[in-house]
């Protein structure tokens, strides 16, 4: 079983097409966020999606923390950007098919439509995902 964390920019068209000499470094400093919060609690970027990030996880806990930390440092970034660089995420887990370092199956299709589903500065959780972890979540995070 493996949790996986879905991101993306929301609203990333419309960034770089106002702010086209801003974005590569802003995009930068994003997918180094994410990379961090990642590594920080034990996952592993399985991929890079346009402006997002796909994440493997074999903790669910870990996962919802690194997207809580990750959360966290993109609010607290001064972005050359307006609107600020936001994205959502979502966190769903299930049994996959492992091939090339990559995962398929139901579970990233559907950590994918979760993700979609959400705003910038959002994280969903599936039913799966909060069944498996709401017992253990951090003592600042609220389902809602």
């Amino acid at each position: 079983m493996v949790t996986l964390l879905f991101t993306d920019i929301e609203g990333s068209t419309r960034l770089w097409a106002d702010f086209p000499d801003e974005m590569p470094g802003a995009l930068e400093h994003h997918d180094a966020l994410l990379d961090e919060s990642v590594a920080r609690h034990g996952g592993r970027v399985v991929k890079r999606t346009g402006d997002g990030v796909d994440a493997a996880f074999f903790d669910t806990s870990a996962a919802l923390r690194a997207a809580v930390d990750a959360q966290l440092a993109l609010v607290g970034t001064a972005w050359p950007t307006s609107p600020p660089v936001r994205a959502r995420m979502a966190i769903h887990l299930g049994p996959v098919l492992e091939r090339d370092g990559d995962y398929f199956g139901m579970p990233p299709n559907m950590a994918a439509r979760l993700r979609d589903a959400g705003h910038g500065g959002q994280t969903l959780l599936s039913d799966a995902t909060v069944r498996e972890i709401e017992d253990q979540l951090p003592d600042d995070v609220r389902l809602a």
